[in-house]
């Protein structure tokens, strides 16, 4: 009776023991096929946003501290502290108490990304860029693309490698700080550089510093099969759309119809779908790497 009994709380045990593991395991495989979602609370503006045109020196005699409003106002007429004060008049919205994502044209949430864990998007006809992670807009600013004669190409590209300063390939006197490559033969790439308010550059993607800085820490770097050949390609890039060099400047029309720049949900999905396939077969070669180094 002794040894039947203690044979018994072994099995006893032993079930326990597979029970406790197997949940053990099916929770682990629900942690690992579960992506968690990022959600960020954005402030809405008090009241409706509306735009007017004021004298850029007029406004700053009583604003030039008001550090959250000179952000807003950027963004806005896409430039930076150094060339806004160059400029005559600039775009001023009526309220400011919003977060700067009301205040810029990309969508807060795109359905059509929430399996990509990570992608940048730059609108070339409203001069803006937006980072999404699983569809939830996590940063967005101004930027100033390439000029008439030297533009921006479009398309999908993938970051490559990335520089905190470095000299650009078209002439060693302009430093590019928190540089980030998408087209290493063209010699591609987003960066830090002045934003005189109008798209100025030699095709690359020039941000204001802070926003440089955050893409260059949340984008990823290619992983490199051998010298000449990539393993895996780094964060999706979509580049979009066209400018019209010969029009005023688009957000002017903003005081007319604060929603003349906004793009839709259905717009980026637009864009996305041609590259869709592509993005998340890379995005599992970049998750198996990533497992099989742990």
């Amino acid at each position: 009776m002794k040894k039947l009994y203690h044979t018994a709380n072994v099995l006893l045990i032993l079930m326990l023991t597979l029970v406790v593991s197997c949940k053990k395991s099916d929770t682990a495989n629900l942690t690992k096929n579960t992506k968690p979602k990022k959600t960020i609370e954005y402030k809405k503006p008090k009241s409706a946003v509306s735009y007017q045109i004021e004298r850029t020196k007029d406004w700053l005699k009583t604003n030039e501290t008001n550090s959250s409003k000179l952000n807003i106002l950027y963004a806005v007429n896409r430039t930076d502290k150094a060339n806004f004060k160059k400029l005559d008049s600039v775009v001023i919205p009526a309220d400011f108490s919003g977060d700067l994502v009301y205040y810029l044209p990309f969508p807060l949430h795109v359905t059509a990304l929430e399996e990509v864990s990570k992608i940048i998007i730059f609108s070339y006809p409203s001069q803006a860029f937006a980072a999404y992670e699983n569809g939830e807009l996590v940063r967005t600013g101004p930027t100033n693309m390439g000029r008439k004669k030297a533009p921006t190409p479009t398309g999908l590209f993938f970051t490559n490698w990335k520089a905190e300063k470095t000299t650009s390939t078209f002439n060693d006197e302009w430093e590019l700080k928190w540089n980030f490559n998408i087209e290493n033969k063209l010699g591609v790439g987003f960066h830090q550089y002045e934003l005189p308010g109008y798209p100025a550059s030699h095709s690359c993607l020039r941000l204001l510093e802070k926003d440089a800085k955050y893409l260059y820490k949340f984008a990823d770097e290619w992983i490199l099969k051998d010298e000449e050949n990539v393993k895996v390609k780094g964060t999706p890039v979509v580049v979009f759309g066209n400018y019209n060099f010969d029009a005023p400047k688009p957000w002017l029309q903003l005081t007319a119809d604060p929603k003349a720049l906004n793009i839709s949900e259905s717009d980026i999905e637009k864009e996305v779908k041609p590259f869709i396939q592509k993005i998340l077969d890379n995005q599992k070669l970049r998750e198996a790497e990533q497992t099989n180094s742990l």
